[in-house]
């Protein structure tokens, strides 16, 4: 796998689409072929939510962003549990059917956005590497889907002006520079493989998985709420 070190200036606004569309093709036969009781399984990283919230979380958000809903409160922990709430009655092939759906169609939206929903997108394929732990599947925060994960991550720290840090990452040819560039604050360093980076800025369980972190503590990173 290369990462680009300096693409983040800049935004791609076909980057979330891309990351979307290969998660999709990914994730969705996955699911298609699970048993009913699989959708039941907890998932740790989500603690009360089964499988099958997740999803209908997923389906929900992107939905919203297809349709153009966004209300006053959009996103926050109580609209995400009404969105589940809602679909308490679908089948888990509805839920699936409409997560495919938003993530065919939200690509183009998220690119008009400017950057605003692009955290959204690098959400949802980490929603997807939860769902594979909880089913005990290979390839958790990896997979095809990793380079356009780690490109998309830089480009939505940059945005937000996150701390900056310096990766050199195990499973790249380059290194990668993530959140401020302005220089006013010295990088922190982490060493280690794309996975693990990802699973540091979305606040993920790290048992297992070997890294250098230095001038930044682990919670400084994480991007997401939960």
């Amino acid at each position: 796998m290369t990462t680009p070190a300096d693409v983040h200036d800049v935004r791609d606004p076909e980057l979330p689409g891309r990351l979307l569309t290969v998660e999709r093709d990914a994730l969705v036969p996955l699911l298609r072929g699970r048993d009913d009781a699989d959708f039941a399984l907890p998932v740790a990283a989500c603690p009360g939510w089964t499988v099958r919230d997740v999803l209908a979380h997923c389906s929900a958000a992107l939905s919203r962003v297809v349709e153009s809903r966004f209300e006053e409160g959009v996103f926050s922990p109580e609209s995400n549990e009404r969105d589940i709430a809602e679909r308490a009655g679908w089948a888990n092939a509805q839920v699936v059917d409409e997560l495919e759906r938003g993530m065919t169609a939200a690509g183009p939206l998220i690119a008009d956005a400017g950057g605003a929903l692009d955290v959204l997108a690098l959400g949802e394929w980490v929603h997807a590497g939860d769902v594979r732990v909880a089913l005990r599947e290979p390839d958790a925060y990896a997979g095809p889907g990793l380079p356009h994960a780690l490109a998309l991550l830089g480009q939505v720290t940059t945005r937000k002006g996150h701390l900056p840090l310096h990766a050199d990452l195990d499973d790249a040819d380059e290194p990668l520079r993530l959140g401020d560039t302005s220089g006013e604050r010295p990088p922190a360093r982490y060493i280690g493989d794309g996975p693990t980076l990802v699973r540091l800025y979305a606040g993920r369980p790290l048992e297992g998985a070997s890294y250098e972190l230095a001038g930044v503590e682990a919670a400084e990173l994480n991007i997401f709420g939960r």
